[in-house]
């Protein structure tokens, strides 16, 4: 087999497809005879609706329908029972991991009269055009009785419930803090981050009698089906859900929303094809977010380092119609080693749309307390922060008692540091200057848990001379496309160019979420099995009666650069088909993962230095330069391997300094749109230099590889936090940092 393909920089091969706008996205399909839905949201965040008045809106021009809790239908819930329809989360619509079938808010549409948040859709206008339908639903007119709301984590006293699961201690935390000679308690907050992917939500829903299909933003084309298939009370098979190409989503379609379902309805109740595309602010209200979070962590050590104590209690913001646990401390007990360490969660109700995953869902939150708390420890220790780091490195998971499958943190931060110059670093508070800019050097640790699913795949080596690959998986503009396609080149030898690759349909052999960073890990195993079954079944036609290799046996034919060949005469596989008057060898394959769990622990490591400025004459700070250097085993495509480590610091810089979803005190967002909601732009961008390890870790798949598209936004924000500080001597603890927290003069250098 060819060694050429896997591991070598390969440009996309859907890029001409989207840069010459034939990508077909959710939104750009029109169907025949199709019209529009545009939901009608509520404008407050907690109450009853007691009336709508419909009667402007159904006189409007063009429209055809208007859907809401009075004729919509009674569906299906996954306990066959109807819901309680009241605050308290006794909603019981599709929801499991494990059933593969979760939703992003259990609460069905118009399920009640409750009102649980501001954008909760009430209705739904269906009119002849967007413009009509989006006019009508402007005229719908609600009446409410008001209910003081819960506007957020920050603004109520409510300690929350605690989330059992989460719990985690080892060791005697407490009696350890007690006993250390160096330790300190503080409080870290981070405000809640809306998703504001490029790409809008978007379904595209009709019915062939009893048939369903739709076209969705999806990051889970079959977990949408099986949830669809479950409500309507259908087989899986008549739901067909596509989505050949998605404008990203970092988590927030990686579950159905309630738009989904209504559409979807709407399309049976009108008898023809329905289009919904959510508004902007209606995606900042109805389509989840990263919750905000308020992290307290006592940590203590003894005056060599070593660290003797962490204690990491969190709380996060929850919705009152749905359970969402942000799982902040996920990744405490790991990546330090301690004897002592214990972590908790509590989980507040809030009036908010029901929060979701968000790109490093946990951990990335997680990170900037911990990490910023470390470098806390070190400036108290009055030790170099990367020093501190390698002083309590651990040998293997202290979590899990496992030994590490691959951990190659001391490689990241040796390379990292080299190349950012950490050695000319001075650690006086406020002495690196450029003129009148104070340089802060900041620097933390980036990690994320390795994670596989099971996946199937399907392989036809054709007669035309091409193969064609198919899963049911999707490619969020992360190059799945092309990944998939270099793993059936390096395979059969066939170039890129003749590999047709078919995702994003849940039609096609079940593929895994686009999600956690497990795609890459999940899917090219599956297609691997499914390339070498394809040629296995090419070699048993071969040896068929009146076939060219006629009575020998299979195992004694070599494949290699797309010929078969038994050491004395070759054909091509389209050759061969041909003289076979054979369409195709197909093969199919499923992969999952084993028994490598239970003897290893899997997790990836990294680390980023930070440059950032302050000019404190013009209260001007900015991310000057980013170094970062990644170890996630084996990169397949190291080119977009590395876009997305850049993607997610970007993503780290706006958690760290911009983004913030807020509200009024009623619990209405006041900055739902991109005008007010703060994200970084391209004058914002650092120079940014990413460097990515090889280190193949075999232990987890065939072609060693581990997810990357989270680990670049853990641990990002922090290290800006600490840079901060290394610059201007305040310490952050309420992310972002926003310049109202560094108005004061900048102190005179300084010791740290």
């Amino acid at each position: 087999m060819t060694d050429t393909v896997i591991g070598y920089r390969t440009t996309r091969i859907d890029g001409e497809l989207k840069l010459t706008g034939k990508a077909d996205y959710a939104a750009d399909h029109n169907l025949p005879g199709q019209v529009y839905g545009y939901p009608v949201p509520s404008t407050i965040a907690r109450g009853r609706l007691m009336n709508l008045d419909l009667d402007a809106a159904r006189q409007a021009p063009g429209v055809i329908e208007i859907v809401h809790r009075g004729n919509f239908p009674p569906l299906q819930h996954s306990d066959n029972n109807p819901a309680c329809g009241s605050e308290g989360k006794l909603y019981h619509s599709p929801n499991t991991m494990a059933e593969q079938n979760k939703v992003g808010e259990a609460r069905l549409p118009f399920e009640d009269d409750g009102i649980h948040y501001e954008g909760q859709y009430i209705a739904m206008v269906i009119a002849d055009t967007f413009e009509h339908a989006r006019a009508a639903a402007r005229l719908v007119k609600a009446q409410y009785e008001k209910e003081t709301a819960v506007p957020g984590l920050f603004q109520t006293d409510d300690e929350g419930e605690e989330a059992e699961s989460e719990a985690v201690s080892r060791g005697d935390p407490a009696g350890a803090y007690d006993a250390a000679a160096v330790k300190f308690d503080h409080t870290y907050t981070i405000a809640m981050e809306t998703h504001v992917a490029m790409e809008l939500h978007a379904s595209n829903a009709t019915w062939d009698g009893d048939r369903l299909t739709i076209y969705e933003s999806t990051q889970g084309v079959v977990f949408q089906r099986n949830a669809l298939a479950q409500i309507f009370g259908i087989p899986p098979e008549k739901v067909t859900v596509i989505a050949h190409y998605i404008g990203s989503g970092f988590g927030s379609k990686l579950f159905m929303w309630p738009h989904a379902v209504i559409t979807a309805v709407a399309a049976k109740m009108v008898g023809r094809p329905v289009k919904t595309v959510l508004s902007r602010q209606q995606n900042f209200c109805s389509a989840g977010n990263r919750p905000a979070s308020r992290q307290r962590i006592r940590m203590a050590a003894d005056r060599d380092g070593t660290l003797k104590s962490i204690r990491h209690d969190s709380q996060n913001e929850t919705s009152f119609v749905d359970t969402y646990v942000e799982s902040v401390g996920s990744g405490t007990p790991s990546v330090y080693a301690c004897d002592n360490v214990s972590v908790s969660q509590r989980l507040v109700e809030v009036n908010h749309g029901t929060p979701t995953s968000m790109r490093a869902p946990g951990e990335a939150s997680g990170s900037v307390a911990l990490e910023i708390a470390i470098d806390e420890m070190a400036n108290e220790l009055g030790m170099d922060p990367l020093a501190f780091r390698r002083k309590n490195y651990p040998d293997h998971d202290p979590a899990a008692s496992l030994p590490w499958s691959s951990n190659h943190l001391r490689d990241c931060w040796d390379d990292g540091a080299r190349r950012f110059g950490w050695e000319k670093r001075n650690s006086e508070i406020g002495s690196m200057r450029d003129g009148h800019e104070v340089i802060g050097w900041g620097m933390a640790n980036a990690t994320w848990e390795a994670m596989r699913s099971h996946c199937k795949a399907r392989v036809e080596l054709r007669a035309d001379g091409r193969v064609q690959v198919a899963c049911g998986t999707q490619d969020i503009g992360t190059g799945t496309y092309t990944i998939v396609a270099q793993t059936a080149s390096e395979l059969t030898g066939i170039p890129i160019e003749r590999i047709e690759v078919k995702l994003g349909d849940s039609t096609l052999p079940a593929g895994p979420l686009s999600g956690g960073s497990m795609a890459t890990a999940t899917v090219l195993p599956a297609v691997a099995g499914a390339t070498r079954d394809a040629i296995e079944q090419l070699k048993q036609l071969a040896i068929t009666d009146g076939a060219p290799f006629e009575g020998k046996e299979a195992g004694a034919l070599t494949f290699e650069n797309g010929t078969l060949s038994d050491g004395s005469q070759m054909f091509p596989f389209a050759e061969l088909l041909d003289k076979l008057q054979r369409g195709m060898a197909e093969g199919e394959a499923s992969a999952a993962p084993g028994d490598e769990q239970e003897r290893y622990s899997f997790r990836s490591f990294g680390a980023h230095f930070v440059e950032v400025r302050w000019d404190p004459g013009i209260s001007r700070l900015y991310v000057s330069r980013v170094v970062s250097t990644i170890d996630i085993g084996r990169a397949i495509n190291p080119l977009t391997a590395r876009n997305q480590v850049e993607g997610a610091i970007v993503m780290g810089i706006g958690m760290g300094m911009f983004e913030k979803t807020e509200f009024d005190a009623s619990g209405n967002i006041y900055n739902n749109n991109y005008a007010d909601y703060i994200v970084p732009v391209h004058a914002d961008m650092p120079d940014v230099e990413v460097e990515l390890l090889d280190n193949p870790d075999f232990n987890f798949n065939e072609f060693g590889a581990r997810g990357i598209g989270e680990i670049g936004t853990t641990g990002m924000a922090a290290a800006i936090s600490n840079a901060v500080y290394h610059a201007t001597g305040k310490r952050i603890r309420e992310l972002p940092i926003t310049l109202d927290k560094l108005m004061d003069d900048v102190p005179q250098a300084q010791s740290a």
